[in-house]
């Protein structure tokens, strides 16, 4: 992947002396930066959300708003470095390596991933970096794939980063813990590209960040405040109402997301707003029953949500990865899941292989739903 015209594009945005651009893929399957009129005087970027619960959103990033995002994170990480590239263009994880890179002053290297994201094309990649810093950006699913069969030195050169931001989903507590045994030091993040991407790293602000939880009609949910925040969404003024405002002079952005904040203001997000199911008059917590679920042997991931059902309202319904998904194997999984969770097991389970994912390493929550709705069949 040639990104020198991309960084040039880029480049000339952030110091203003070019149009705002977005990252698409153009008809040979490439990565390409088009220019893009927003209207917005100080735009530099337009991302689009990952679609994970909806159509996608077209996000306007300003200069000051991803300068921000940048200097705050290298507050966080305790310095600027190299980077390596190992997520789509198309989205805000991806454009946020390119731009901390540009800031800077350090040329990102591109990992191959012209046969998808293995540990032999990432290792590969890792071993050009030349810059004594260095730092990457993944989902928790690549992580979880480097550690699981990592190629020879492919350990030797996730150790070597000075810092590995995990985020795009909750990262499972064994995954984590995984990471750790080996000698990573993998930060977590939290954020969208409402807020120039991860904004929260280990439950902490960025510089520049401010986090409260929602009260009375948003109550409970997360807000994010500061200077990362987007200017809004393009051609989309009733969604950009609906998630941005104003107050004392800060900007925020209501997420879809349930949290909680300790004593001391470490964030700790508990799921989605949407995260309930009532089914038969029971209000039910998908990721509390995810998480039951991917506690049972076998189970490598597992997505819930509530279909449409005649006698129930909503039933539970999940769709599980299972690395050897036998017919054997998947009986006892369903009088384990009886076991773990009584009224609350699902009552109808799709096992596969691998959970459905975007692009950007998110769980493809609407296609699940879609199977999971057509299996169910509104019982």
């Amino acid at each position: 992947m040639d990104i020198d015209p991309i960084l040039k594009a880029l480049s000339a945005a952030l110091h203003g002396e070019g149009p705002a651009v977005e990252i698409v893929t153009d008809a040979t399957g490439q990565p390409t930066a088009v220019p893009v009129e927003t209207g917005v005087e100080d735009a530099a970027v337009v991302v689009r959300t990952s679609g994970s619960t909806g159509t996608p959103k077209a996000t306007v990033l300003t200069i000051d708003a991803l300068a921000a995002s940048s200097v705050g994170t290298a507050i966080a990480l305790r310095g600027e470095g190299q980077w390596l590239l190992a997520l789509p263009l198309q989205y805000v994880a991806g454009v946020q390596v390119l731009v901390r890179s540009l800031y800077a002053g350090t040329r990102p290297w591109v990992m191959d991933q012209s046969n998808g994201f293995t540990p032999e094309a990432f290792t590969a990649a890792a071993e050009e970096l030349t810059d004594r810093i260095r730092f990457t950006s993944l989902v928790p699913t690549q992580l979880q794939r480097l550690l699981d069969s990592p190629a020879p030195g492919t350990l030797a050169a996730l150790r070597r980063f000075n810092a590995i931001l995990l985020g795009g989903a909750p990262a499972p507590s064994e995954l984590l813990a995984a990471a750790q045994a080996a000698g990573l030091n993998v930060v977590t993040t939290y954020g969208s590209a409402e807020t120039c991407g991860g904004c929260v790293y280990d439950g902490e602000p960025l510089d520049g960040v401010e986090v409260r939880i929602g009260g009375g009609d948003l109550e409970g949910r997360i807000l994010l405040g500061g200077e990362t925040v987007a200017a809004g969404y393009l051609d989309s003024a009733r969604a950009s109402t609906d998630v941005f405002f104003e107050e004392d002079d800060v900007r925020w952005y209501v997420t879809g997301d349930l949290g909680e904040l300790s004593a001391d203001g470490r964030l700790t997000v508990l799921g989605r707003a949407d995260d309930v199911i009532i089914t038969g008059g029971v209000k039910a917590s998908a990721a509390y029953i995810q998480s039951k679920l991917e506690e049972l042997d076998g189970v490598t991931a597992a997505f819930v949500a509530g279909v449409a059902s005649r006698e129930w309202g909503q039933a539970v319904a999940a769709y599980v990865a299972m690395a050897n998904p036998t017919p054997g194997g998947i009986k006892g999984f369903t009088a384990r899941r009886e076991t773990a969770l009584g009224i609350l097991a699902p009552k109808t389970v799709l096992v596969e292989k691998e959970l459905i994912m975007l692009p950007n390493g998110k769980p493809d929550r609407l296609a699940m739903i879609e199977q999971l709705e057509q299996l169910h069949q509104g019982q």
